[in-house]
């Protein structure tokens, strides 16, 4: 293991650790140590750690010093050396090596050999490249690599011999394709340099280069590894299985998925915590986010509009940890939770009427309950004619409107500067003339902000937050507003509250992982210093089954919403029957 401490341009100091093998450091999110230093080549130097020898080398355009003098190639270097390059440092602090005399290699570029031998011209296409290649015999061919829908496939190969082989693969794969310099695939598409890797990975296989068992199921190592160094490894059957809801990543040999509401081990790993950074790296480079040391924790969302937090050492002390919190391909609507039982026909039709007369209607639950699925579903009731305005951290929402404004919010940037909060998006969509609001959660200030618009003529807005009841709601909208800093008598923010919000719909998430709305309540006004509320509707649970299973049905409190008396003064009349009797 090789020791080194890293002085970035800002004056950062970062201690890795490089275990056995090859590693590349540069400014590039394919390098395995990331400098950010603007002077740096994308992949700078190559350090090539072994058991009894390092070998520390410039690559392609590159170099480095040392005690003054210009390098291309350092063998060996002693404990305390300094190597300078650009604006950085790097200093080495223990070596496999240590004790033996360091050796300056003659000033020459020393890389790795790219396969292609022709140069690329600046448009070729990728199958012109691929015709130029060397080739090498031809045993027999490799099957065809077949999709992988879920993760937990099997393999003969014990895990650790799996991993090593995966690693020994994508570094040859990374030296065939010269992504070490880059200086032949800058051009392509991802498409491109997927299929690319792909035909090298082959070619890897065939030559003999990296020694397989007999068992080894080579098609799966294939595609495993070209996902890993060029994708989203083996975070991509998951996030094509549908049955698969959460994925959660602890450190690059632990991952866990939810399937069905019941959390399973996978026997699947990344190849180290280098290859897992790569991965998150390539999820939220394309946000115009980043993720370092410096700034080791970041929310982001995959295209699908799954939700991703990742966070890195030096917070995590077990690695890198992603959690991704999948979103269904297929939209939601009312008719299809109630096909799920999440809630009963009569609570959807009176949802359905909430939505349309424009009452505002908070989502309340915990974590994983599904208020972000529910608030899409109530939000297919908005009519198309009006205009609506999304807020949120990460886009997840998926309105079916045509007339539909997104909004995201934008974490501060390195110099901490350039944030703009969810309550700055709630401020401005005010000016945006919204016919509704829609904020994926209020956690903080940005709460008084709209419980001012929906008093201020923008009624039908709707928002999610957590609590543990409904009447847990409205204390926690009472500490949020309170978070905005302003000096309000607690008796006025009730009487903001009372005034703002119409319907609370909770939600829970059950033992059986099944999720369940478990009371509609309207808030009813104020009454001295206490917010009343009539809960309408609620599930009762009846019992537990022998799988687990939770039992129980939804039921009317056999009293109608008192807007029902306004709408009809209005001259709108509607259907009172789903109020009438107890039990649905």
């Amino acid at each position: 293991m090789l020791q080194i401490e890293l002085q970035e341009a800002d004056g950062r100091c970062i201690n890795r650790e490089l275990d056995l093998g090859k590693h590349t450091l540069g400014r590039s999110l394919f390098a395995d140590v990331r400098v950010k230093d603007k002077a740096l080549e994308k992949l700078h130097l190559s350090i090539e750690v072994m058991t009894e020898e390092v070998v520390i080398t410039a690559l392609k355009g590159a170099d480095f010093s040392v005690a003054g003098e210009l390098q291309q190639r350092l063998i060996n270097p002693s404990p305390q050396t300094l190597l300078r390059l650009g604006k950085s440092e790097i200093k080495i602090i223990d070596t496999p090596a240590a004790g033996i005399n360091p050796s300056v290699a003659p000033v020459k570029t020393v890389a790795s050999k790219p396969l292609i031998q022709t140069p690329r011209e600046a448009n070729a296409p990728v199958q012109a490249v691929a015709e130029t290649a060397a080739q090498p015999q031809q045993p027999k061919p490799v099957a065809a690599v077949p999709e992988l829908a879920r993760l937990d496939s099997q393999t003969a190969v014990a895990p650790h011999i799996w991993t090593e082989l995966k690693k020994q693969l994508q570094q040859k794969i990374m030296e065939k394709l010269d992504l070490y310099q880059r200086s032949l695939v800058d051009n392509y598409s991802d498409a491109e340099l997927r299929e690319e890797a792909s035909r090298m990975a082959r070619q890897i296989i065939r030559a003999g280069e990296i020694q397989l068992p007999e068992d080894a199921d080579q098609a799966l190592l294939l595609k495993e590894t070209v996902a890993e160094s060029i994708g989203l490894g083996l975070l991509e059957p998951l996030l094509e299985d549908e049955s698969v809801t959460e994925i959660m990543v602890n450190g690059p040999d632990k991952v866990y998925i939810e399937r069905f509401g019941q959390l399973q081990k996978s026997t699947a790993c990344f190849t180290g915590n280098a290859s897992l950074i790569s991965v998150i790296e390539r999820i939220v480079a394309p946000l115009g986010r980043r993720i370092d040391e410096g700034s080791p924790m970041v929310d982001a969302r995959l295209p699908d509009g799954s939700r991703v937090n990742a966070i890195i050492p030096p917070l995590s002390l077990i690695g890198p940890v992603i959690t991704i919190r999948k979103f269904s391909k297929q939209r939601f609507n009312l008719q299809r939770l109630v096909d799920y039982n999440s809630l009963s026909s009569d609570m959807a039709a009176f949802l359905e009427i909430c939505v349309q007369h424009r009452k505002n209607i908070v989502v309340a639950g915990g974590t994983g309950s599904g208020k972000t699925t529910f608030l899409n579903a109530l939000s297919d009731c908005i009519p198309d004619s009006e205009r609506i305005v999304t807020i949120e951290d990460a886009a997840e929402l998926q309105l079916a409107q045509d007339h539909v404004i997104s909004l995201e919010s934008r974490p501060p940037n390195v110099e901490h500067q350039g944030e703009v909060s969810i309550r700055d998006l709630v401020k401005n969509a005010l000016r945006m003339r919204p016919d509704r609001i829609v904020v994926g959660e209020c956690r903080g200030s940005e709460a008084l902000d709209m419980l001012q618009a929906m008093n201020t003529g923008h009624d039908g807005s709707l928002t999610t937050a957590h609590a543990n009841s409904p009447r847990d709601l409205l204390s926690r909208l009472e500490v949020m507003v309170l978070m905005a800093g302003m000096d309000m008598p607690v008796k006025v923010i009730r009487e903001q509250v009372a005034s703002a919000v119409d319907i609370i719909v909770h939600q829970s998430r059950f033992a059986d992982g099944k999720r369940r709305v478990t009371a509609i309540v309207e808030v009813d006004g104020l009454e001295g210093d206490v917010v009343l509320m009539q809960k309408i509707f609620e599930f009762k649970q009846t019992g537990i089954l022998t799988d687990g299973s939770i039992q129980g049905h939804h039921q009317s409190m056999g009293i109608a919403p008192r807007f029902y008396d306004e709408l009809r003064d209005s001259g709108i009349d509607l259907d009172r029957t789903m109020f009438s009797e107890a039990a649905i």
